[in-house]
């Protein structure tokens, strides 16, 4: 795999850490409230339903850190599965919660996919 796929991967894995960091510890405070547009009665009444999306953010950024140092063809199924994971959810949440979704998560990983799948 390239040096710019794997740059990729490893990219993608830290979006999702920080999301995790996020959803998970930083919820309630006014910068994140003011990113996902809430009110500060919605973060707390929500915060412990976000901590269960950051765990997943959070295994996302695993498997896909897995994959990227995992020897093939053990680390090339790992990166293939959880891009297309990531590129999943981010179409969910697009048509569920934020069209801007599609953006910042689908498309990131549908090209980092691409870079695996290229040889």
């Amino acid at each position: 795999m390239s040096i710019t796929a794997t740059v990729a991967v490893l990219a993608i894995a830290a979006l999702h850490a920080y999301i995790l960091v996020m959803e998970m510890f930083l919820w309630t405070t006014p910068r994140v409230r003011a990113s996902f547009g809430m009110t500060p009665e919605f973060a707390e009444s929500t915060k412990a339903l976000a901590a269960n999306q950051g765990l997943y953010n959070g295994f996302l950024a695993a498997g896909l850190v897995w994959g990227a140092v995992a020897d093939d063809p053990v680390g090339f199924a790992a990166k293939v599965f959880f891009l297309v994971c990531v590129a999943v959810a981010g179409v969910y949440g697009a048509a569920t919660a934020s069209r801007r979704i599609v953006f910042v998560q689908t498309v990131p990983a549908l090209i980092a996919l691409a870079l695996v799948l290229v040889p």
